[in-house]
C-alpha cells in the first residue's frame, strides 16, 4: 500500500504562507506540515525528521518546500536541507521564496511564445531583485541578450558576475536606472522588457514604452496600482498595445500558478529532486509542449 503524500513546508517568516499552503493542498497531497520562522539551523533536524520516518523505498512520498518572503534566506535553507542527504536517504525539495522561481519561469515562457529568445535583446527592469534575477538566468540560458538595470549599478554588476558564474557564455549589460532619460537609453534596441520591480513603483512609463520601436514584447509582475509599466493592464494576456504584445501581473498568474502545482506535483515523482529556477522553467516548459 502507498504511503500518503506529506509535504514539509519550511518558511523564514513569522507565519508560514496561507497562499503557499493552499496551493500545496490544491496539489493533491494528502498531509501538509507547516514550520515557520525556520533558521538556517534548525534544518537539520527538520530534514533528518522527514528523512529516517521511512525508508528509502518510500521517501518519494516525503518531499520539502522551502517558501517565505526573504529569497536569500530560502536559498540559505536550500543549501542546508541539500546538505544533510546522503546515499539514497534524501528527499525531493524545491524552492520557491516569495514565488520567485515560478514568476520568472511563467513571464521568460510567456516572452518565448512571441519572440526567438536566442535572438532577442531584453532589459529586465529590477533585474537585481529576487524575481529579476531568476528572469535574468533563465533568458541568458536560453541565449537572450540581456541589459540588467537596477537603481544601482554596482548592483547590477554584480548581479550579472553572479549569473555568469552559473551560465557560460551569458551576454549581460549592466546598467542604472534612475531616471526617465535612463531607462529610454536602455530600453532602445531591445525587443523585449520585463519590468520585476517592488510592488506599487512605476518602472517604465507609458509615454518611453511607445517611444521604443524596437520593442515586441512587455510583461510587468507588479500588481498594485501604480503598477510597473504604464499602460499594461494587470489583466493583460497577449494584448496588442500600439504592436506591442503586454502581459500583466494577473496575466502571467495563470501560468505561474500551473507550475507552481505541476512543481508540487512532480516532487513526489522520485525522492531526489532539488527544483530551483531552471528545473522549474523546465517543468513549465512541458506544461507548454503539452498544451
Amino acid at each position: 500500500m502507498s504511503k500518503p503524500k506529506i509535504l514539509i513546508q519550511l518558511d523564514g517568516d513569522e507565519h508560514a504562507s496561507l497562499f503557499d499552503a493552499v496551493v500545496a493542498v490544491d496539489s493533491e497531497i494528502d498531509h501538509l506540515f507547516q514550520y515557520h520562522s525556520v533558521q538556517t539551523e534548525q534544518v537539520r533536524d527538520l530534514i533528518h525528521g522527514a528523512m529516517f520516518t521511512r525508508g528509502p523505498q518510500d521517501l518519494h512520498n516525503t518531499a520539502v518546500f522551502i517558501g517565505g518572503a526573504n529569497v536569500a534566506h530560502g536559498e540559505s535553507l536550500l543549501q542546508a536541507a541539500t546538505k544533510c542527504f546522503f546515499g539514497p536517504m534524501r528527499v525531493s525539495v524545491m524552492l520557491d521564496a516569495n514565488g520567485a522561481n515560478t514568476t520568472a519561469a511563467a513571464a521568460v515562457l510567456a516572452a518565448a511564445r512571441h519572440v526567438d529568445l536566442s535572438q532577442s535583446e531584453a532589459l529586465v527592469l529590477a533585474g537585481t531583485g529576487p524575481v529579476g534575477q531568476r528572469a535574468v538566468r533563465l533568458l541568458a540560458r536560453a541565449g537572450c541578450k540581456v541589459r540588467v538595470a537596477s537603481r544601482s549599478s554596482e548592483r547590477a554588476a554584480a548581479t550579472c558576475e553572479q549569473v555568469r558564474e552559473n551560465v557560460e557564455g551569458a551576454v549581460l549589460t549592466p546598467l542604472a536606472t534612475n531616471n526617465a532619460k535612463e531607462t529610454a537609453a536602455a530600453l532602445e534596441g531591445t525587443n523585449l522588457v520585463i519590468a520585476a520591480g517592488a510592488a506599487g513603483i512605476e518602472l517604465l512609463s507609458a509615454e518611453t514604452l511607445a517611444a521604443c520601436s524596437s520593442l515586441r514584447v512587455a510583461i510587468d509582475l507588479n500588481a498594485v496600482p501604480p503598477l510597473g509599466i504604464g499602460g499594461v493592464e494587470v489583466t493583460d494576456k497577449a494584448v496588442d498595445h500600439d504592436s506591442v504584445i503586454c502581459y500583466g501581473a494577473i496575466g502571467v498568474g495563470g501560468t505561474k500558478m500551473k507550475i507552481h502545482k505541476a512543481a508540487i506535483r512532480k516532487l513526489f515523482s522520485a525522492n531526489g529532486l532539488v527544483l530551483d529556477a531552471e528545473e522549474i522553467f523546465e517543468i513549465g516548459r512541458e506544461l507548454e509542449a503539452a498544451s
